[in-house]
């Protein structure tokens, strides 16, 4: 492998100015709002979807799902092309590929097509979830990048939490209707290319080198293999079954075979050796729990809205409203606090310990807890998950060479995507059977017969008597999921007090490679 190095002056001079940085973020954060987007925004606008494309159940579950996997799935190819390639060009690339697989979604003429357009879009959106992070920490130090960490993590929030309110709007404007939560994400994304064209400008380090395709292979089939699994697995088949232990161990066996591969590839797709590095293995173990306790909590709130407290798609939506202030609140004060002190630690204790206060709080919810306790919960919630999430970033990148910074930020962000989905998929899994257990035991064995229990009731066409014990069932259901996931939570909380404090880099990441190359070839004279 050879490298070419910048010279001194191109070197000293990559530091961007603070306006070109603004610039050059408003182009990532629109291209970011956008990707996340397109993984929430169908939320409550499925059914509509699943009815007028005559789809089943099975197929109901997979539009989500197709999207999230291929996103966890390529997330650690991304990071790893972006230490060998041009990060415009693949930033480019992933917005480009979601644009493509946006405008499939929004004409589909049926369910197999729609299906695959997720998958594009999910690629795209893997490329843009952590590219986004990766070209951010190669413009600005690590003491700097506290003040934009806060704002994107505030985005990445917003972006999760507002999606299905977007989606309920259009699905009850006549005139847009379904097919616009696909397309509304085009002219953005399209505006998100042109805007990094005329403002990105970012030194390209050239290095011939090859990229471990079959390691890359063998670890998107071995992911993919254990999140069909978990997304099948209490709903297809049961949880202890031939099924499940013919795709736990086929997805064990492939990462284990990757595993192999990567420690003997010349440029692993993840450096296994960055698991050396203490701050980016805790970093890591917390995400994942960060992932399941966060998603696998919130993702189930908005059937709580709409079932338990008889709310519409979108007032169930502006009911997230608190969660999304405390996030956005908390994201970016913690961030200006950073960048002023330097200091990180203690907003990823006490974001961790808040986080986990607002699962127990919200452990505590029934159908007939009030709006207001509700929204001090879910701001609660919010405040804790603004300063954990985006700071665990930031400590990894600050603790890595500069030339593993892109394999660094997507291990992190694959992980915690990984975390969600399995997250999403058990907690699915325990809400569907804590409903079938408590409808049996309040209206007795012939309500759930048929398998009926695990399809979400609709209310208008249920006896007043009927209605008022499902709300019951559903809200005491969700609670027990918040119940759940804190123990994730309070062991994230537990990992992060593990996490050294370092002090923050004062120089950008393209400027930390180009002296790092410059000592390794000094050290070679």
């Amino acid at each position: 492998m050879t490298t070419t190095a910048p010279p001194a002056d191109v070197a000293a001079g990559t530091r961007m100015s603070r306006r070109e940085v603004l610039q050059a973020l408003s182009g990532l954060m629109v291209g970011m709002f956008v990707s996340i987007l397109a993984s929430t925004v169908v939320a409550n606008a499925l059914p509509r979807i699943i009815a007028d494309l005559n789809g089943s159940q099975t197929v109901y579950t997979w539009i989500v799902t197709s999207e999230l996997l291929a996103m966890t799935a390529t997330v650690p190819l991304w990071g790893k092309m972006a230490d060998l390639y041009s990060k415009k060009l693949l930033i480019q690339l992933s917005l480009g590929l979601f644009v493509v697989g946006s405008l499939i979604a929004g004409f589909t003429p049926n369910v197999e097509v729609l299906l695959l357009s997720r998958v594009v879009q999910g690629i795209g959106a893997g490329g843009m979830t952590a590219l986004a992070t990766i070209v951010m920490a190669a413009m600005i130090p690590p003491r700097e990048l506290g003040r934009y960490a806060g704002i994107f993590g505030a985005v990445f929030g917003v972006g999760t939490i507002a999606g299905p309110l977007i989606g309920g709007l259009l699905v009850d404007t006549s005139w847009l209707g379904w097919r616009w939560c696909f397309l509304i994400g085009v002219p953005f994304s399209i505006i998100s290319i042109a805007l990094l064209q005329r403002t990105l400008h970012l030194p390209v380090v050239r290095r011939k080198a090859t990229i471990d395709w079959l390691g890359a292979l063998l670890i998107t089939s071995g992911v993919s293999t254990l999140l069909i699994w978990s997304s099948l697995a209490g709903n297809k088949f049961d949880w202890a079954s031939g099924w499940t232990a013919l795709m736990v161990a086929g997805g064990l066996v492939l990462l284990a075979l990757a595993v192999v591969v990567e420690s003997r590839a010349a440029e692993p797709i993840v450096p296994l050796d960055i698991f050396r590095n203490r701050t980016v293995s805790l970093a890591t173990i917390a995400s994942v729990l960060v992932g399941v306790a966060m998603f696998g909590g919130t993702v189930f709130l908005s059937q709580y809205f709409q079932i338990s407290l008889g709310k519409s798609p979108t007032v169930a939506g502006l009911m997230s409203l608190p969660m999304i202030f405390g996030l956005l609140v908390s994201s970016t004060v913690a961030g200006q606090l950073i960048t002023k002190y330097g200091r990180w630690k203690a907003y990823l204790v006490a974001g961790a310990a808040v986080m986990t206060a607002g699962m127990l709080l919200l452990g505590t919810i029934d159908a007939n807890t009030s709006v207001v306790v509700l929204s001090i919960y879910m701001a609660v919630l919010g405040v804790g998950v603004g300063m954990l999430m985006q700071n665990l970033v930031l400590a990894a990148q600050n603790d890595v060479p500069a030339q593993e910074l892109g394999a660094a930020t997507s291990v992190l962000t694959f992980f915690r995507s990984m975390g969600g989905a399995i997250g999403v998929s058990a907690l699915g899994a325990v809400l569907a059977s804590r409903v079938t257990s408590l409808t049996t035991e309040r209206l007795g064995p012939a309500a759930t017969a048929g398998g009926g229990s695990t399809e979400v009731p609709d209310l208008s066409t249920l006896p007043e008597p009927v209605v008022r014990i499902l709300q019951d069932v559903y809200g005491i259901a969700t609670a027990d999921l918040f119940l759940v996931g804190a123990p994730f939570a309070l062991l994230a909380l537990i990992v992060v007090l593990f996490i050294k404090e370092k002090p923050l880099h004062t120089v950008s990441g393209d400027e930390r490679r180009a002296q790092e190359e410059a000592a390794a070839k000094a050290a070679m004279h």
